[in-house]
């Protein structure tokens, strides 16, 4: 996340187990479904984790070789599970950073002739603050919740998509750079797809969802009140899986993460989801920020239960989703 200034409680974090399995299920307004068994496997989610928040990515700095390391991760990814590349390849030049940094952009067409005209984007940045400077000890800031979390989750949904083939809409998976420098990735990307005359229906954006919260709901939506998608995909789990919280408005997190830019270009339902409370976790922008705090179960389960509210999103025969302001 952009960088915010606030001191952080700690809570310790617990480690269960649980696996469900997913059901792509609509309301009576929307698309004809049928129920599909698919499992987010536990075990995938922490190996995808592991790796792109250990030491050998030196915290994932833009411009730096590290970064460079997940770039190639995050290509290798999508090729093995035939996500096509948007552009000629998955590597997005930054336009507005100073030495080589790349988004790292990926592809499935939708399956319906009318409605694959119409995107949907899911995102995350994959960048990071890098090492410590004139520090000993732990210099990395490995940012495991910050962001490697979202990046897992939106390559956990790719996966799914890859697979099912269940997608009417078409989808962009995108990994942004240069967030952590002032949104850069996501300013360069939306003016290029400006230019294409991009057709987006809505954005969903995955920040910091590494630790679950205290709450009666699973996860929480900036701009809650910009839209009525949190209202949607409450509808669409028939769950209590988005709720309101006090201090995402306090501190005006719509506007600090890679949704912005793409709201601020297209005015459209771009929104941030995240499990982070300002309660639950002490180490933002931390060497801490480790993948042996992360509570790969609520990572698991957090994407479980956005699977199917995703199915009906990228499917639905019309746009539900909607600005309210």
């Amino acid at each position: 996340m952009k960088k915010l200034y606030f001191l952080l409680p700690f809570v310790l974090l617990a480690c269960k187990s649980k696996v469900s399995t997913v059901s792509e299920k609509a309301s009576q307004s929307q698309v004809e479904s049928s129920e599909i068994a698919y499992i987010v496997e536990q075990n995938e989610v922490s190996d995808f984790l592991k790796y792109l928040s250990s030491d050998e990515l030196e915290g994932r700095e833009t411009g730096t070789r590290g970064i460079e390391k997940a770039a190639v991760f995050l290509e290798d990814f999508f090729k093995k599970n035939n996500v096509k590349p948007y552009f000629n390849t998955y590597r997005d030049t930054l336009t507005n950073f100073k030495s080589p940094a790349y988004n790292i952009v990926g592809y499935l067409e939708g399956t319906d002739p009318e409605l694959k005209k119409e995107f949907v984007v899911l995102s995350a940045h994959y960048d990071h603050i890098g090492l410590l400077k004139n520090k000993q000890g732990d210099v990395i800031n490995n940012g495991a919740n910050d962001d490697a979390s979202g990046v897992t989750v939106v390559a956990e949904m790719a996966k799914y998509f890859a697979k099912t083939k269940l997608n009417k809409r078409s989808i962009l998976f995108v990994f942004f750079a240069g967030e952590e420098k002032g949104l850069l990735g996501s300013k360069s990307l939306v003016q290029k797809l400006k230019e294409k005359d991009f057709n987006l229906y809505a954005q969903l954006n995955i920040e910091m969802v590494g630790v679950p919260m205290k709450r009666d709901y699973l996860a929480y939506i900036t701009g809650f009140d910009k839209s009525n998608m949190a209202e949607r995909i409450n509808q669409y789990t028939g769950k209590n899986t988005i709720g309101f919280l006090p201090k995402e408005a306090e501190y005006e997190l719509f506007y600090r993460s890679d949704n912005y830019s793409f709201y601020e270009v297209f005015k459209k339902p771009c929104q941030s989801i995240s499990t982070f409370d300002f309660e639950n976790f002490e180490f933002y922008h931390h060497p801490s920020d480790e993948f042996q705090v992360m509570n790969i179960p609520h990572i698991t389960k957090f994407t479980q239960e956005f699977l199917p509210a995703i199915a009906i999103i990228v499917s639905s025969p019309t746009q539900e989703i909607t600005m309210t302001k």
